[in-house]
């Protein structure tokens, strides 16, 4: 297990009224959702760990912050087809700072890093913000797992994409679907 950084997020208290809290993400299928939930599951977690709700499993692609409520329309017009269909293969456990458990790739698929460039070129065009540190693609299991929780490697999980979303990340900690994109 390799430990990494998350990415920090501004709490809820922070978010002004008539603005969304939005990222593009890619979200599993119903096959995929139980596989990741049945890894999660089998864990021996430490008491006080946070799993991940089945419905809020996913892999963003783009955070882009609190936008105006009104610009949903224009984000919408982020989303774009990968230039080729792909699976992501998760093989790896990581425990990031702060004990957020995460399954990653091994490798980004060629595609996937394509179609997040092509998405950053897009949000950038919008005058959206994109972040600057290199893409890292997982999917968060749990939070608070402590600094050492004993886990079991992933036996390799495809995930054949089918589903982009623009999802808002609400108030009371659930996420909304705003608009799905084309996937081939």
């Amino acid at each position: 297990m390799s430990r990494v950084p998350p990415r920090s997020r501004p709490p809820a208290a922070a978010r002004e009224p008539g603005r969304l809290r939005v990222f593009l993400a890619l979200w599993p299928d119903a096959d995929t959702c139980r596989a990741l939930a049945a890894w999660r599951d089998a864990q021996p977690w430490p008491g006080g760990v946070r799993r991940t709700p089945d419905d809020k499993l996913h892999l963003t692609l783009h955070f882009m912050g609190s936008q105006p409520a009104a610009r949903v329309a224009a984000l919408a017009a982020a989303l774009l087809p990968p230039p080729q269909p792909f699976s992501l293969v998760l093989t790896t456990a990581q425990i990031w700072r702060g004990g957020l458990v995460a399954l990653c790739p091994r490798e980004i698929p060629a595609a996937l890093a394509l179609w997040h460039g092509q998405l950053a070129e897009r949000l950038h065009a919008l005058a959206l913000p994109v972040e600057a540190r290199p893409f890292r693609p997982h999917v968060t299991v749990a939070r608070d797992a402590g600094p050492r929780p004993v886990l079991a490697e992933p036996a390799p999980l495809e995930w054949p994409v089918h589903r982009l979303v623009l999802v808002e990340s609400t108030t009371d900690g659930r996420y909304r679907i705003l608009r799905e994109g084309p996937v081939a």
